[in-house]
């Protein structure tokens, strides 16, 4: 299988990023890897393994060192399982799964058998709600609650919008490699400024083959299904998934649905402190 890393160093480039900001966390950690029937998967496990389980998937291009940041204080009170996605420019299997069947479900599901655990929480940022939710439609039977925070798979918002505010500034980096594309794309998605953010996606962009496929929404009669406790952090101004058009149909479609809030003033990425309102609320 040819590698979605476009070169070797390409490939050291990014993972040395990735190392870095997991030594930036300052946290105790095990590497755990996973045999999936869909390819071998990295986890970073942290916090005592007396405390409740809790797994966190991050969004597109992303990987765990990151959703570690995002909840900085969930180690405290939970033991954390941030989960590399796979085909994703990180340390698991390149293997890409397709966002219309039910592969993501059954491959998270692998990965809960693997850990042996139970009454498992589960947190994700945009594309990680989509790998969430299709969690829940495979198998929800050991999720205890779900914290979907700017989620992909319920609404999507204006291709045009999108195609100007972020796909053009992206191909523009992509072939020029000014660096002011990668900023123009960041401001548009970021509601705070991120160093990191701008360092690693500089590498992606030019080093990853990104999956541009369409992102689908929830089939009504599936989200009814769904019987796993629902809160959703929508982001006022998210151009990809806009937070009012967002809430409007999780509230109509999700009957299990048991909190969502608007977090104002924010983007698509949500700011530190709207990050840490997040935390709070999963602690709680």
């Amino acid at each position: 299988m040819k590698s979605l890393f476009k070169s070797e160093e390409g490939k050291r480039d990014i993972l040395r990023l990735y190392d870095k900001k997991l030594k930036e966390l300052d946290v105790e950690y095990d590497y755990l890897r996973v045999n999936t029937s869909f390819g071998e998967t990295n986890i970073i496990a942290t916090g005592d393994t007396s405390k409740p389980p809790i797994i966190l998937v991050h969004g597109s291009n992303g990987c765990a060192p990151i959703a570690l940041e995002t909840y900085p204080n969930l180690y405290k009170t939970h033991r954390v399982y941030a989960v590399d996605v796979l085909a994703q420019p990180n340390k698991s299997a390149e293997t890409r799964l397709s966002m219309k069947d039910n592969s993501y479900g059954k491959w998270m599901n692998e990965l809960i058998d693997d850990l042996k655990i139970d009454s498992v929480s589960m947190a994700g940022f945009s594309f990680g709600g989509l790998v969430i939710l299709k969690t829940l439609e495979y198998d929800e039977s050991r999720i205890s609650k779900v914290y979907l925070s700017a989620p992909a798979y319920i609404v999507n918002g204006n291709p045009l919008k999108a195609l100007f505010k972020i796909f053009i500034p992206m191909k523009r980096y992509i072939k020029t490699k000014k660096t002011k594309y990668v900023e123009k794309f960041l401001a548009e998605v970021f509601t705070d400024r991120d160093e990191f953010a701008i360092k690693y996606l500089s590498k992606v962009f030019l080093e990853f083959d990104m999956d541009f496929t369409p992102v689908p929404v929830i089939d009504s009669k599936k989200a009814a299904n769904i019987k796993t406790p629902i809160t959703i952090f929508a982001a006022q101004h998210d151009v990809i998934f806009p937070g009012k058009k967002m809430l409007k149909r999780a509230k109509r479609i999700f009957p299990s649905l048991r909190e969502s809030k608007l977090l104002i003033d924010s983007k698509h990425v949500q700011s530190k402190e709207q990050n840490l309102m997040v935390e709070k609320a999963i602690i709680k």
